[in-house]
C-alpha cells in the first residue's frame, strides 16, 4: 500500500493547472502541499502498522467468538484463499480509474487535472486507512479460525482488520471516476448506471473481504463510506465556486497541555 501511494504521487507530477472546459479548479501550491502532507500522514500511518504487536498465544486463547458484536459475529472464521486472491482485482482495478477517462476527448484534455484529484481521493482515503488500522487493535475474521497455524493467527497484520483498505480504496476508485464522470457529463442517460457499477463493485469486495477472512462487516462498512466520501468530496471540494470550502492535513501536539497529539484532516468554511 505505501508503494501505491508513492507512486501515487510521482503520477501527479504530470499535473498542469491549465484546464480545458473543466469543471474543477486547481492550485499548484495548495494542491502540492496538501497531497504532500497527506502522503506524510500515510507514511507516518505505515510505521504504526509496521510496529503493530502479535497475539501472545494466551491472548489468542482468549479469543471467544461470542465477544463480537451480532452483526459480525458470522465472519469469525471465515478464511478462503481464493476470496482473497480475487479481491485484488477489483483493487488494482480501481487504482486505474483515471485511464477509464482517457477515450473521452473531455476527460482527456484534463487528465492531468483528473489524475492530481485522484492522487488527493486515495492519499485521503489511505490517510484514515493506515490511522486506523495502525492505532487499532482489532483481530481478523481468520484469527478465529483454529485450523490454521497459530503463526499466522497471531502475527501483527491479522490484528488490524478495522478499517478495511481493500474496500476503503475500490470504493474511493470507483465512487471518485463516477463522481468525475458526473460532473463532466451531467446530462448524461449513463449517470445513474455509472453510480450504480461503483455501488456494486465496492460491494463486492466487501463480499470477498469478508469471504477471505481478512475483514467484518462493520470494518466494510467503514472502508466503504471513507473511500466513497474522499471519492465524491475530494472533486466536489474542487468544482468551481467552491473555493470557500478548504481541506488540509492538520497535526497538533499537547493539546491545551493535556499531552495528546492528533493527527488526520481538517475541513473548513468560510463565511
Amino acid at each position: 500500500m505505501r508503494k501505491i501511494i508513492l507512486s501515487l504521487l510521482c503520477l501527479s507530477l504530470v499535473f498542469s493547472t491549465y484546464a480545458q472546459d473543466s469543471p474543477y479548479e486547481t492550485n499548484t501550491w495548495k494542491d502540492g502541499v496538501y497531497i504532500a502532507g497527506a502522503v506524510g500522514l500515510n507514511v507516518l500511518g505505515f510505521t504504526f502498522i509496521q510496529n503493530k504487536e502479535s497475539l501472545s498465544e494466551s491472548e489468542l486463547n482468549a479469543l471467544n467468538k461470542n465477544d463480537i458484536w451480532g452483526i459480525d459475529r458470522w465472519a469469525a472464521g471465515n478464511y478462503s484463499e481464493k476470496a482473497d486472491a480475487a479481491s485484488y482485482i477489483p483493487f488494482y482495478a480501481a487504482l486505474g480509474m483515471p485511464l477509464a477517462f482517457l477515450p473521452s476527448e473531455a476527460e482527456r484534455k484534463n487528465f492531468g487535472q483528473i489524475s492530481v484529484l485522484f492522487v488527493e481521493t486515495m492519499a485521503t482515503t489511505g490517510v484514515f486507512y493506515t490511522m486506523t488500522a495502525g492505532l487499532i487493535d482489532k483481530s481478523r475474521p481468520l484469527v478465529y479460525n483454529e485450523d490454521l497455524p497459530t503463526g499466522e493467527r497471531t502475527e501483527g497484520g491479522a490484528q488490524r482488520s478495522f478499517i478495511a483498505g481493500h474496500t476503503a480504496v475500490a470504493a474511493a476508485g470507483t465512487f471518485f471516476a463516477a463522481k468525475v464522470f458526473n460532473d463532466f457529463h451531467p446530462d448524461s442517460k449513463a449517470i445513474p448506471y455509472v453510480w450504480g457499477g461503483a455501488t456494486g463493485i465496492s460491494v463486492l469486495m466487501g463480499y470477498l473481504r469478508t469471504k477471505a477472512g481478512k475483514h467484518f462487516l462493520t470494518d466494510n462498512i467503514a472502508g466503504f463510506v471513507v473511500g466513497a466520501a474522499s471519492g465524491i468530496l475530494i472533486p466536489e471540494l474542487h468544482k468551481k465556486g467552491k473555493e470557500n470550502i478548504d481541506l488540509y492535513p492538520t497535526a497538533n501536539f499537547n493539546v491545551n497541555g493535556t499531552g495528546i497529539n492528533t493527527k488526520g484532516l481538517a475541513l473548513t468554511y468560510k463565511f
